[in-house]
């Protein structure tokens, strides 16, 4: 697919986004005492959480490499489309894949402000894939070449 101006500007500036807010929930809001607390919560040993943590932090770290890739579509380069939407909706599945437990021990030690970086990038990452999709379908379908259509 090639990437249409307004494609590339929004899936930049939701990069952006995206990068800031897994960085800040990856190393702001979670920490050893909120993954102990949210192991409470759900009845669980907590002699796993420093592993648990590790574990985590390894996949948001793999989820802010990923969102950077994103920042890379200004160049225009057509082979970043099918990674770029992969880690979004690989993202937007961290809604699912989180258990509620760890945003209720985030509500509970930051305030909703504890769960905002998650649902910012998680729900933006369902939209960013939405509009992906939309726009390779659209491009794929009206034109025989695959050259971009305006949205």
């Amino acid at each position: 697919m090639l990437w249409t101006p307004k494609i590339r500007l929004v899936t930049v500036l939701c990069s952006i986004v995206f990068v800031i807010g897994t960085a800040l929930q990856n190393y702001v809001v979670i920490d050893l005492g909120l993954i102990e607390a949210s192991m409470r919560l759900k009845g669980a040993d907590t002699d796993g959480a420093p592993g648990y943590l590790s574990a985590l932090r390894l996949v948001g770290n793999v989820f802010i490499v990923g969102n950077a890739l994103g920042l890379l579509v200004w160049f225009r380069w057509r082979w970043l489309f099918w990674p770029v939407l992969a880690f979004n909706v690989g993202q937007a599945f961290g809604v699912f894949v989180v258990p509620f437990e760890v945003h209720r021990a985030a509500i509970g030690e930051h305030g909703w402000p504890g769960v905002l970086p998650s649902l910012v990038t998680d729900g933006g990452a369902v939209i960013l894939s939405i509009v992906l999709i939309v726009a390779y379908v659209r491009s794929r379908r009206l034109t025989r070449t695959g050259d971009p259509v305006p949205l």
